[in-house]
């Protein structure tokens, strides 16, 4: 039995669709969470790890683009990671007005620790969809959220 108004065919499954969305990133991203307090690390200091464990050194405001957060939370995220060891600014060889943040070898080590549990925690957690699945969600998902970045509607 539904217990919601109807609003046409098309709103009523558009609006089905944000809910099971919005449901299961919730959800994804919970777990996720967990697994990575689990490493003594917050979700923001993981992606900030993550990004330069991947990406290499890079400014504080290319981390914000990355990670859709503003620059002053950023800047709190890699003094944290700075005084724990993990990271470190360092002058731009190409631009000396700007300051680079990279991993230190401490901060190295660390990524390359924990970010393999955390990709089998990841994959244990999509084993529920199928390969193939995964790629076509992945598909839909990057089609959704770029159609929306760019505006159209």
């Amino acid at each position: 039995m539904k217990t919601t108004r109807r609003y046409g065919k098309k709103a009523d499954l558009a609006l089905t669709m944000w809910v099971k969305l919005a449901r299961a990133a919730t959800t994804f991203g919970h777990m996720t969470g967990e697994n990575i307090r689990s490493f003594g690390l917050t979700q923001p200091q993981f992606g900030a790890l993550e990004c330069l464990g991947h990406l290499g050194p890079m400014t504080i405001g290319e981390l914000c683009r990355k990670h859709l957060v503003s620059g002053g939370n950023m800047t709190v995220v890699v003094d944290n990671l700075q005084k724990e060891g993990y990271v470190e600014r360092i002058p731009s060889p190409t631009d000396r007005r700007s300051v680079l943040v990279q991993l230190t070898p401490k901060g190295r080590k660390l990524f390359e620790s924990i970010f393999s549990e955390h990709a089998r925690f990841i994959t244990s957690l999509a084993g529920v969809l199928s390969e193939p699945e995964q790629k076509e969600l992945s598909r839909l998902l990057k089609k959704l959220g770029t159609s929306l970045a760019k505006g159209a509607m």
